[in-house]
């Protein structure tokens, strides 16, 4: 952890969600004029599409396994070291996983693609990591150690192989029954290598949905917010000091279920983290100055 060079990470799997927590910390860095350098997880996925369908072929034939979940798919030196330089002093690399076309244009690389390194930009006021290892610790790497704010991003379990099903048919391509054996595949790695970040960090947004969700393998369309409420666990105290009675005045429909946890209508889920989380990130700049 560091008091100049603070950094942000947000982790939750794919399809949870980590986007919009993106587009609330975007909200938030423009309004207390902070200049981030910004990660995306998947840069450090250890190879691009086209080779991760080879390696896949090739692990399957050994009876071995490699997900992006675990560490056979992904560089976790590489993400430690970024972590700990920046902590360190304000520097490291990124590059960038290409997933669409929009970004296959932004950046002039096929989609499926990784571009090379390139360093981050200099003078920046925290490092904001989104992806899927923001809090990993295993035997030989602790990423969590160097990160001063961690917030976790899950639905509940049916809920994510519901989005990642429609997201893998619409998106990619892919038959039910392709993403029902991915979802299979991975879960050995989603098991030791994503939930127990949740339990690292300072707070998680988990998404509920109101409706029937069963069997998520038969869902014909994922919930909307609407249908939905999220539930913030503050899990942290000491770091994120909370005026519950001020967030159910400001956040209609919201109740508390416990003493450290508020229900919130999905659809307001932005706005109750631009009100908890705001304050956080002022007080890491007022220590970064205080620190000068």
């Amino acid at each position: 952890m560091s008091v100049q060079h603070p950094v942000v990470a947000v982790t939750g799997s794919s399809g949870s969600g980590t986007t919009s927590v993106k587009e609330a910390f975007e909200h938030i860095f423009r309004h207390e004029g902070i200049k981030p350098a910004m990660i995306e997880g998947d840069c450090f996925h250890r190879y691009n599409r086209s080779d991760m369908n080879e390696m896949l072929a090739s692990f399957e034939k050994e009876n071995k396994r490699l997900t992006h979940f675990g560490p056979e798919g992904n560089l976790f030196d590489e993400l430690e070291r970024v972590f700990r330089e920046y902590s360190e002093k304000g520097t490291g690399r990124r590059r960038y996983y290409i997933h669409n076309e929009e970004e296959a244009a932004r950046h002039g690389f096929p989609i499926g693609a990784l571009t090379p390194w390139e360093d981050l930009p200099e003078d920046s006021d925290l490092l904001f990591y989104e992806g899927l290892h923001g809090g990993i610790v295993t035997d030989k790497y602790n990423v969590y150690q160097y990160v001063d704010l961690l917030i976790g991003v899950v639905p509940i379990i049916n809920l994510e192989w519901i989005q990642k099903i429609h997201r893998d048919q619409s998106v990619r391509g892919y038959s039910a029954s392709d993403a029902t054996r991915m979802i299979l595949g991975r879960m050995h790695d989603y098991v030791h290598f994503i939930t127990p970040q949740f339990s690292r960090t300072d707070i998680n947004f988990q998404r509920v949905p109101t409706v029937d969700t069963s069997n998520p393998f038969a869902t014909e369309k994922i919930p909307t917010n609407d249908e939905s409420f999220t539930v913030i666990h503050i899990r942290n105290r000491n770091k994120i000091d909370v005026d519950f009675r001020y967030l159910l005045e400001m956040l209609e429909g919201s109740f508390m279920s416990t003493p450290d946890t508020i229900v919130v209508p999905a659809g307001k889920t932005i706005f109750a983290m631009q009100l908890i989380l705001t304050p956080v990130i002022h007080d890491l700049m007022e220590l970064q100055t205080a620190g000068e």
